[in-house]
């Protein structure tokens, strides 16, 4: 059986690096990150690239459909049993249906989100200090912020009640936050 773990946070959290430290420190772990995904599939110069582009080039959520293909892809083809997804969900209609697809495939398990939290102005800061892309500017970011903290609550609560939340604080090195996670993983 795989075992899905979700590490969700504000753009700028830091989610993907960590996961990323996670998955390189640990062999029997795979890491995905949505954006990276997205992203890469956009560089291909797809037509899918060209229509996901349209939506993050603007901050906004890519529809249900393509992200969860493009993750339910990545979870059958991961080289591992243990699988590390950042950056998703990002909307009660994502949430719904990673839910419905782990439901119906009794080979997944999804056994925590882990939630990295930062403040608003670390998150900006970060982001804005990065230049990863044409998408890292204030009026990107301010999109991607609200398109994050919208649902959060939704999100939360839903987690919340499976008992499956875990939330840490970003705004500490990233090898403490690592070292959390990693307990929560293992």
């Amino acid at each position: 059986m795989k075992k899905l773990f979700l590490i969700i946070g504000a753009p700028g959290s830091g989610k993907t690096t960590d996961a990323e430290l996670i998955a390189k420190q640990n062999s029997e772990i795979t890491h995905y990150s949505t954006g990276d995904m997205l992203r890469a599939e956009v560089a291909s110069g797809s037509s899918l690239g060209s229509e996901i582009n349209n939506y993050i080039s603007k901050g906004l959520i890519v529809p249900i459909k393509i992200a969860i293909e493009t993750i339910v892809n990545a979870i059958k083809n991961a080289p591992t049993d243990v699988i590390i997804i950042d950056g998703y969900p990002r909307s009660m209609e994502q949430l719904n249906a990673l839910d419905e697809y782990i439901h119906v495939d009794s080979s997944l398990e999804l056994a925590s989100v882990i939630e990295v939290q930062v403040s608003e102005e670390t998150a900006r800061d970060r982001v804005l200090g990065r230049n990863r892309g044409a998408d890292d500017n204030t009026e990107v970011f301010d999109s991607r912020m609200k398109v994050y903290t919208e649902p959060l609550a939704d999100i939360q609560a839903f987690y919340k009640a499976k008992n499956l939340l875990h939330v840490i604080s970003g705004e500490r090195t990233i090898e403490e936050i690592v070292s959390q996670m990693q307990n929560f993983i293992k």
